[in-house]
């Protein structure tokens, strides 16, 4: 068996360390301005995250991990002591979310109106298994999937010196069909104003469980800073996910990740547009406007006005020459179709401008 990554053990590259443990969680629900923080950082500076994947801890996989995954021939001391120390001592409300978020992380002289860049400096697994999950109501196809009465969790294998995750062909198969692993975090997002806490299935202006698989070692997100000091969460760590999710879940399983959160003041013209448009990821090849809706037609609507406004902001062109750049030029992606929210994002290609 690959390394396993317990609380505290193992590479910490980050400056501060912030664990996955009952007092640092929040499981179904994100944080609104009210929380209190688990940590306090200045901008800049490298923190090391543990997060927790909600798959093998869920009531409808047993509420034990231990045997959940020893089911799937995993050893006692190759299961994570935060996921089993989660599912002995928290109970989950049926009606949030099944996500295990670890914060809020408080970064000093974040402002209502400025944003939060998050940089994704590293990401490593903490066990080399998760689970791709599909349960009734749920996914691209409900009521056609699953099958059954009960839930369908597969369990997926990580060759992390491969780059490899794989499953079985089919139930009790030897052959495996292989994929690429892309570790990502599915739910980085800032805590609401206001006392209710947002669900943490449906992503938002706050970004949350956006599920954009861009979201890699490298790139960056920046969000809206909502409430004083941002109170930024993270989790749903991913090993893979193709676009849409279209099961529900993808290869999810937990992630150290090390991030860096920045903080670009309120009077900069990129803040008044992520305040306007919502999220917006960075990679080094592209800009990644995004766009939201209940309805994926409308979401696509939202992705193609946000692209356009980025360009007449950013590059200077007018709107009838962005909008003919992006059809010729742009590739729009569906980040996911099981959220309640759907997503869509637009790569927008920085080499293309020089």
């Amino acid at each position: 068996m690959a390394r396993i990554l317990n609380p505290g053990e193992g590479p910490i590259r980050g400056e501060h360390y912030l664990p996955a443990d009952p007092a640092t969680v929040f499981w179904g629900r994100s944080p609104v301005e009210g929380d209190a923080p688990v940590l306090e950082v200045d901008p800049g500076v490298e923190v090391t995250i543990d997060t927790l994947s909600h798959e093998g801890v869920l009531d409808d996989q047993g509420s034990d991990p231990v045997a959940f995954f020893g089911g799937h021939g995993v050893a006692r001391e190759d299961v994570l002591t935060d996921a089993v120390a989660l599912a002995a001592s928290r109970a989950r409300d049926p009606e949030d979310g099944p996500h295990v978020l670890t914060g809020p992380v408080a970064v000093r002289g974040a402002e209502v109106g400025d944003i939060l860049s998050i940089d994704v400096v590293e990401l490593l697994p903490r066990v080399p298994y998760g689970v791709i999950s599909n349960r009734h109501g749920r996914g691209a196809l409900p009521g056609e999937f699953p099958r059954g009465d009960a839930t369908v969790s597969i369990f997926a294998r990580l060759d992390e010196e491969a780059g490899l995750g794989s499953i079985p062909l089919r139930a009790g198969a030897a052959e495996r069909v292989h994929f690429p692993a892309r570790p990502f975090l599915g739910t980085m997002g800032v805590a609401v104003a206001g006392a209710e806490r947002p669900h943490s299935v449906p992503p938002g202006r706050h970004g949350g469980n956006i599920d954009i698989n861009l979201l890699v070692e490298g790139s960056t997100i920046h969000l809206p800073v909502l409430v004083p000091r941002a109170l930024a969460y993270i989790g749903d760590p991913h090993f893979a996910q193709g676009d849409g999710e279209v099961a529900l879940t993808a290869f999810e399983a937990s992630l150290r990740a090390t991030l860096r959160f920045r903080v670009t003041k309120a009077d900069d013209p990129f803040a008044g547009f992520v305040h306007r448009f919502g999220p917006v990821v960075e990679t080094p090849e592209f800009w990644v406007p995004t766009g939201l809706d209940e309805d994926l037609r409308e979401a696509m609507k939202n992705s193609v006005r946000a692209a356009i406004a980025f360009l007449v902001g950013g590059y200077g062109m007018d709107e009838e020459h962005a909008y003919a750049y992006l059809s010729a030029a742009t590739d729009f992606d569906i980040s996911q179709v099981v959220d309640r929210v759907t997503g869509v994002h637009a790569r927008i290609r920085k080499a293309d401008f020089g």
